[in-house]
């Protein structure tokens, strides 16, 4: 098996396998913060992800304004996704609308069995750089996952906002505000 990972845009023939890594990490991640139960958030966060798939896929929508994917292949497999794209709807209601120009990372996802390798990192430093190849001076993220807060913390610092009982008590929605450049060295610093 090839374990060489590459890092590239997303294809259609990319389509079964990003949806893949969705069915798997989310799930995953959901039963990790011990809210596994809640089936029905989980298939609304995979149905949200394949059709932000679906609109980066469309053959007439503007990549350079809009969603774009890069998947972590390892061989031909996927095992990873990153997108880009306007910012979501908790990243509005938490910031109050200031950040509703800033466009946001997202749909970061690693399948568990090759977490832990760098594949995250490499994901959103490939992300970064083609932001900073567009022009692109800025970008937010967020996060209502306990585990990758701690991780964001860690790596990038306090939060721009951290909006408390977001998702019922004590589950809090934490926002990043975070400038391209220099953001490179950061990450590889700080393998994810």
């Amino acid at each position: 098996m090839d374990d060489k990972i590459t890092i590239e845009p997303l294809t259609r023939s990319d389509a079964d396998g990003a949806y893949q890594v969705f069915e798997t990490t989310i799930p995953a991640a959901f039963e990790q913060e011990g809210i596994g139960s809640l089936l029905d958030d989980i298939q609304d966060e995979i149905a949200h992800k394949r059709a932000l798939i679906h609109t980066a896929l469309q053959p007439d929508h503007n990549k350079e304004a809009n969603i774009f994917f890069l998947v972590a292949k390892m061989g031909k497999s996927i095992v990873g996704t990153i997108s880009y794209g306007p910012c979501g709807e908790e990243i509005r209601e938490c910031t109050e609308g200031r950040l509703n120009d800033i466009g946001e990372l997202g749909s970061l996802y690693v399948m568990p069995e090759v977490q832990g390798q760098g594949i995250g990192s490499a994901l959103i430093v490939a992300l970064v750089t083609e932001l900073q190849r567009r022009g692109i001076k800025q970008f937010c993220l967020d996060s209502g996952y306990r585990i990758a807060q701690k991780k964001w913390q860690r790596k990038f610092g306090e939060p721009y906002v951290v909006a408390k009982n977001y998702w019922g008590e004590g589950t809090d929605h934490m926002v990043w505000l975070c400038n391209v450049q220099g953001f490179i060295e950061v990450v590889q610093k700080a393998r994810f």
